[in-house]
């Protein structure tokens, strides 16, 4: 296992990133047939070594798939670490009897995890959270052939094809050309527009109004003061037992109660209801 994971920490993506691309390809392509050998003995006897060697020959392919995301302007060796997580998921999962090589089988899974990052990292808000969105999100963002809008029936036809309506492709298209603002206004603007506002500057707290903050000060001291006369007008062990059971840090149960005062922990319980009764009317009075 300590093998087996140092390797896979040496040939992590660091600040070289043309340093470990060349290390991953000076990995030996697997053949067919190695590459079954290796898959059974990780599927049937654990071998973790071998689960090793079928990761390491597979780097490559990894480094190759996150070229096609650069797009998105998220670091190249943060895809390829992604990537990497889903590679390691898919060896453990590869059943060499199904009849299919590993690479075919590891694609969906290495570009799951390199969805799931972009879909994470590109905005502050999320721009897809269902499937079809998801769907939507990247085959919208590799269709498009310019930095212009979709004519109409550029839009049309992407909502056909994804089997999506039209609103759905326009409202996509707005989230993708969508720029998450600073909240600090940085800089001065030196357009002829005049002044650019950040949102620093016009977005509220509203737990800061000091008339909000009086007006939830003075409701609790009201709540409280209810309460308190409310518990007053209780007898005394009716009192005891409602503080006991829930306005105490430790809360007591019925059979200890019970035993204080000398009686059944369901004649407690009954306490307990007509002290809760006495002071729901007293407090909604």
């Amino acid at each position: 296992m300590s093998n087996y994971l140092q390797t896979l920490k040496t040939v992590s993506p660091g600040a070289d990133l043309n340093a470990y691309k060349s290390s991953v390809n000076s990995f030996s392509i697997l053949t067919p047939d190695e590459e079954k050998n290796l898959a059974e003995r990780l599927y049937y006897d654990s071998d973790l070594d071998a689960a090793r060697q079928l990761v390491m020959a597979h780097l490559r392919f990894v480094v190759h798939l996150a070229k096609s995301y650069n797009g998105y302007g998220l670091p190249q060796g943060d895809l390829i670490q992604e990537g990497n997580v889903g590679l390691m998921k898919a060896v453990k999962r590869f059943n060499p009897e199904k009849g299919v090589r590993l690479v075919s089988f590891a694609v969906h899974w290495i570009k799951a995890e390199m969805h799931e990052y972009i879909l994470r990292n590109w905005r502050i808000v999320k721009v897809a959270t269902t499937k079809a969105q998801r769907k939507l999100f990247f085959n919208l963002r590799s269709s498009k052939k310019s930095l212009s809008w979709l004519t109409a029936d550029e839009a049309q036809l992407m909502a056909d094809d994804l089997g999506v309506n039209l609103k759905d492709v326009y409202q996509m298209e707005g989230r993708l050309t969508s720029v998450d603002p600073a909240f600090d206004l940085v800089g001065d603007d030196d357009s002829d527009s005049g002044t650019v506002y950040s949102p620093s500057q016009y977005l509220e707290d509203q737990g800061a109004d000091p008339a909000l903050l009086l007006e939830n000060e003075n409701w609790e001291d009201n709540n409280h003061r209810q309460l308190t006369e409310a518990l007053d007008a209780l007898d005394s062990r009716s009192r005891d037992i409602l503080a006991s059971r829930w306005l105490g840090e430790k809360k007591e149960t019925l059979h200890e109660l019970a035993a204080r005062y000398d009686v059944s922990a369901e004649r407690i319980r009954q306490l307990e209801k007509n002290a809760m009764k006495k002071l729901k009317t007293t407090l909604v009075a």
